[in-house]
């Protein structure tokens, strides 16, 4: 099943629920949150909360997203309890991307720390049941200002250096009341980060992910896949610029996501009643890495099965200057 947050003309909200037999509106619910913190409540899962509310009115989704109806499908009406986070590293082959951009700094004979780091995550990221596995590198994104739906234009700030895409897996969670941490599905995503000026020094990195990032339409519900296969795009002025296939799902990553899901929430901060959390799973494939520059009007364009709809977004750049620093 997949979940998908709507709103019509008049600006209100509903939730649909799709699957092979078509797709349609929840009864009575407004919200994604919404709906989680009831299933919560009541001790079932999505699925079982969905058939209790019901369904009515079938919906066109690529009618809907074409039109500009879909929003992102998780978001918290006070942004500050939506925080955004990522891992990275994670896939097998992430490091050689990585390590293209670091690799200057260091000696040739030795290993850059992002290759030390991506080792230690293949060897000892996918702990047996039970067990803590080797830590991720771990970085924050921002609150829930800074996400973006689908369709919506990606903007960089006007001191960014570069506005590259990051085509992966976010998961989204609810933390429920007594603070634990519910898993309510998986979305594709475009992890947006600076990577030029990731590139100029590794020690960076924050700066290079303090950007937007874009969640595609749907939340898929249930067992995650072990194996997704998509394609990555730049179209500029209408024809493609850039493509790449990517693989993402545990069987083509270094950490499981049990692993890299303990070493986020073993910080009891992350653990607050009521908070969202969109967590960004990691890629292998960047543009960047292949000597595209990118430039405001270029549309990043990822889709993969078993997600149906496609997740595009627009480059845009803030012309807006850094607001000072007053002393009262």
């Amino acid at each position: 099943m997949r979940l998908l947050q709507y709103r019509n003309d008049a600006g209100q909200r509903r939730v649909i629920a799709a699957d092979a037999e078509g797709a349609a509106f929840v009864g009575g619910v407004e919200t994604t949150l919404a709906l989680a913190s009831e299933a919560i409540a009541a001790g079932v899962g999505l699925l079982e909360a969905v058939g209790r509310r019901g369904r009515d009115g079938t919906v066109d989704l690529r009618e809907a997203l074409e039109a500009g109806r879909i929003l992102a499908p998780i978001d918290h009406a006070d942004p500050a309890h939506l925080i955004m986070s990522g891992t990275g590293l994670t896939h097998l082959g992430s490091a050689e991307g990585r390590d293209k951009m670091h690799r200057d700094a260091a000696a040739a004979a030795h290993q850059t720390d992002s290759m030390r780091m991506f080792l230690e995550g293949l060897e000892g990221g996918k702990p047996a049941p039970g067990q803590v596995g080797q830590q991720p590198e771990w970085f924050y994104k921002g609150d829930g200002s800074h996400l973006v739906g689908p369709g919506q234009p990606l903007t960089m700030p006007a001191f960014a250096r570069d506005g590259g895409e990051e085509p992966e897996l976010a998961g989204i969670y609810l933390i429920g009341p007594d603070g634990t941490p519910w898993r309510l599905g998986l979305c594709l995503a475009n992890e947006f980060s600076d990577h030029v000026t990731e590139r100029h020094n590794y020690l960076w990195l924050a700066h290079s992910k303090l950007r937007q990032a874009a969640l595609g339409p749907e939340l898929l519900v249930g067992p995650p896949p072990g194996d997704i296969r998509g394609h990555s795009r730049i179209r500029r002025d209408g024809a493609i610029l850039w493509e790449k296939p990517f693989l993402t799902g545990e069987a083509n990553m270094s950490h499981s996501l049990a692993n890299l899901e303990h070493h986020h929430f073993k910080y009891a901060p992350f653990r607050r009643p009521g908070d969202v959390h969109v967590h960004f799973f990691g890629t292998a494939t960047l543009s960047f890495a292949e000597g595209i520059a990118t430039q405001p009007g270029d549309v990043f364009e990822i889709e993969a099965a078993p997600f149906t709809l496609p997740l595009r977004n627009a480059l845009r750049r803030d012309g807006g200057a850094v607001m000072p620093v007053r002393a009262l």
